[in-house]
């Protein structure tokens, strides 16, 4: 996580801080469309690192909106069945009613955006709603975090 803050320094950002061993980082820096954000992150840490990673951006705005806009946060849900899952893009709307949800249960889910709202009972682990679903029913890069580490994160990207 050392080099991966040292590379976002470099590439000019302020205020780079990581979030334990997750890849996830919060940074300042001049306001830029999320894709051209993406694009220039990955082909640096490919270069510096050598890997290949999937790059997703949120603004802090947006991640304070996504943690007060969980449907699936309601009172008696224990936060570790909760989580999101971040899509590089927003799913069309045939993609998503093209799921039968019943399949999933016990497991919930809710689109929102370029977020997918997730309650596993059981435990994330043992969902069919995996990133490799999503990426497939939808067309696009996904990655998920659990409700406690987002939370954080908003909390972190708000100062």
């Amino acid at each position: 996580m050392g080099e991966l803050r040292a590379l976002f320094d470099d590439l000019g950002y302020a205020n780079v801080e990581t979030y334990l061993q997750s890849g996830n980082v919060v940074f300042r820096g001049r306001a830029a469309k999320a894709a051209t954000l993406e694009g220039a992150i990955a082909k640096r840490i490919a270069a510096d690192l050598g890997v290949d990673a999937k790059v997703l951006v949120r603004t802090g705005s947006e991640m304070a909106r996504l943690v007060t806009a969980n449907p699936l946060a309601t009172k008696g849900v224990a936060a570790e069945q909760l989580h999101v899952t971040f899509l590089r893009s927003r799913p069309k709307a045939s993609a998503v009613n093209a799921i039968d949800d019943a399949k999933f249960a016990p497991d919930r889910f809710a689109v929102h955006g370029r977020e997918v709202y997730l309650r596993c009972p059981n435990g994330y682990g043992r969902s069919k709603l995996s990133n490799a679903f999503f990426e497939r029913q939808f067309s696009t890069i996904a990655t998920t975090r659990n409700w406690k580490t987002v939370t954080t994160l908003a909390k972190m990207s708000a100062t």
